[in-house]
């Protein structure tokens, strides 16, 4: 409703009679609210505004303001919270959960299917149609849209989790967030942090990702971990690759290759402190194959805490409990050598060659092309070839990759350890004289710097 710009029609205090009238309302749409919580939010005497505008389809509403926040919203004489007041209540409606991924979409003005929901394991939250409800991210609590159910939480279950699930009216970023301070969603923990990060989910979206792989990796070989409906730990390991590794060998390196891939392309300096809850679900999990489930309670580690106080002793990161029962990760090592590797071009050759064969981008009509997929559009095109290049002969798709990795090169010195440098190297000058007594004499100009290093 708010995706677009919208025209205000007036602006104006709010009367006394009007301010015990909202409150009444407020209370009847929101019986979870207590008292002291509408006094909070529809204070007795502070400044609140009601701003009556037209959205760019042409619906009239009206909104109330408070401290420059816009807190409620009125359309066809039905109170709508807004993000600013559910951060400050996020348990005041029903939530539906979703990843990150779809909030774009949200923003855009589109509406929440099905596909889309995190089914946690406590289930899905129990709605009617037409039953106001909030939507959320993985690992917080914090609500960043709000809508309508567009069917009952029995017609979602009945449909297999298809069709629309959520009608938004509001989100986090859209113009009506923009007429407030701007702020961000609060970090707020889930209500159980253990069950949240460490019970299967359904992935309802992981099934419309491309595969992800870490840099130098390969999943040549590899076939879909199988759905262990027994107890893993009751019966012995099984031999579910063609490698030959148990299971549980399985998981243990997928949820490694998971961590590293999130630490080395999703999470940034500016996220730290990150609660290892948005880390599991909001990065780690969308970095998973295709095809494959991340479930840690099938790795040695069974619990994710256990598998970050391992990766501390490695000094991958740092864990802290900030709050209590809550852990974040408050410092990662970026120079950690387990955290990238070095390929050579006949490596990355075949990455990217297997790569295209396994997700079947090779043009059935010209073999010579390759279909670029959203992973490799964001690799190597430009901001201005995104919607206009959509497939590329083999040899410029390759020369493409190459350009867009970091150069290095390394030398070795009998009796020592190769020396690993960034960077293009320096061209080696070899000269080849004809001398009396045709002699030959070659003159090697060599890089002294190598033996400084």
């Amino acid at each position: 409703m708010f995706a677009k710009a919208f025209r205000v029609k007036s602006n104006t205090a709010i009367k006394g009679s009007d301010r015990r009238k909202l409150r009444a309302d407020v209370t009847a749409a929101f019986p979870a609210l207590g008292t002291d919580q509408i006094s909070e939010l529809i204070p007795g005497k502070e400044d609140l505004n009601v701003v009556k505008l037209y959205v760019h389809k042409g619906d009239s509403v009206t909104v109330y303001a408070s401290g420059g926040n816009p807190i409620l919203f009125e359309l066809e004489k039905n109170l709508y919270p807004t993000v600013y007041t559910l951060w400050a209540y996020p348990d005041i409606l029903p939530t539906f959960i979703t990843w990150p991924l779809v909030l774009e979409k949200l923003v855009g003005g589109a509406d929440l299917m099905l596909p889309g929901v995190v089914v946690p394991p406590t289930g899905l939250p129990q709605v009617q149609q037409g039953d106001l409800c909030a939507i959320a991210l993985v690992g917080n609590r914090a609500p960043v849209a709000i809508g309508v159910a567009a069917m009952s939480t029995a017609q979602m279950l009945a449909s297999g989790l298809k069709g629309k699930g959520v009608s938004v009216l509001h989100t986090y970023q859209d113009h009506l967030w923009r007429s407030g301070d701007k702020s961000s969603p609060p970090a707020i923990a889930p209500l159980d942090p253990t069950d949240s990060c460490e019970e299967k989910v359904h992935l309802g979206l992981q099934g419309n990702l491309k595969s992800l792989t870490l840099d130098g990796e390969e999943e040549n070989g590899q076939v879909p971990l199988r759905e262990a409906s027994e107890d893993t730990s009751s019966r012995a390991p099984s031999q579910d690759s063609l490698d030959g590794k148990p299971l549980q060998e399985q998981m243990d390196d997928l949820l490694l290759r998971c961590f590293l891939h999130a630490l080395k392309s999703r999470v940034k300096k500016a996220d730290l402190p990150l609660l290892t809850s948005t880390l599991l679900g909001s990065h780690m999990f969308s970095c998973c194959p295709e095809g494959q489930q991340l479930d840690i309670k099938k790795s040695s580690y069974k619990k994710l805490s256990k598998f970050l106080q391992h990766m501390q002793q490695e000094q991958i990161v740092q864990v802290k409990e900030l709050s209590k029962g809550v852990e974040s990760i408050v410092a990662v090592d970026w120079r950690h050598p387990r955290k990238g590797s070095t390929l050579e071009g006949s490596e990355v050759r075949k990455i990217i060659t297997d790569y295209a064969k396994r997700n079947r981008l090779v043009d059935a009509d010209n073999r010579n092309l390759v279909k670029l997929d959203p992973i490799l559009c964001d690799c190597i095109l430009e901001k201005n070839e995104q919607h206009l290049v959509t497939k590329l002969p083999w040899d410029c798709l390759l020369t493409r990759c190459l350009k867009n990795l970091q150069p290095a090169y390394q030398v070795t010195f009998p009796g020592q350890e190769p020396i690993l440098k960034k960077g293009k190297l320096c061209p080696i000058d070899i000269t080849l004289e004809l001398k009396t007594y045709n002699k030959k004499l070659m003159d090697l100009v060599l890089l002294l710097f190598f033996q400084d290093s």
